[in-house]
């Protein structure tokens, strides 16, 4: 996902205007089918919503091959595409439901600066809370109610994803 936006942008850009058009399209996939595309952790920081693992791979923290692979660590508050995406097989492991989903974030989102998105979520995103000078993690509950989901029904949403969540981190402990 961050390859495709950084490629769209040229190769470069700023890491909270990324971070912002990632949660956007992880919240458009949860608006469309039920689920996010990536199995990240959102939060709520000052600057809007995070995905709290990307956000560690961007600053380093968190070692990934994949991820070096594809995309620079931050400097001068920036992210840069490491390699040239030449063809759609470049990121086959993104299905063509999840490459729809990026392009209408792109198309509805890829114009604004980086203060406007950060405005942009303080305002549509309702699931976001300011949480000052921390974190503190978005319940998927409150993703599925602010985009129109009836509480019951948010709540069922919210403990599969969870479920999900927890398989795939035995499934890592496994492997």
């Amino acid at each position: 996902m961050s390859a495709y936006f950084l490629m769209k942008r040229g190769g470069r850009m700023s890491h909270l205007k990324l971070m912002k058009l990632l949660y956007l399209a992880d919240r458009e996939s949860m608006g469309q089918i039920d689920e996010p595309i990536t199995a990240d952790v959102p939060v709520s920081m000052k600057n809007g919503p995070v995905l709290s693992q990307t956000y560690d791979l961007m600053k380093g923290e968190t070692p990934s091959a994949a991820w070096q692979k594809w995309v620079a660590d931050i400097q001068d508050h920036e992210v840069t595409l490491r390699a040239e995406i030449s063809d759609r097989e470049d990121l086959d492991e993104l299905s063509d439901f999840d490459i729809e989903i990026l392009e209408k974030v792109w198309a509805e989102h890829g114009h604004k600066t980086r203060w406007n998105l950060v405005d942009f979520t303080h305002e549509r995103c309702a699931e976001w809370r300011d949480p000052g000078y921390s974190s503190v993690p978005i319940d998927p509950k409150s993703q599925f109610f602010a985009l129109g989901r009836p509480i019951e029904q948010a709540e069922r949403l919210r403990d599969y994803l969870l479920e999900r969540r927890q398989l795939g981190h035995l499934w890592k402990e496994l492997s």
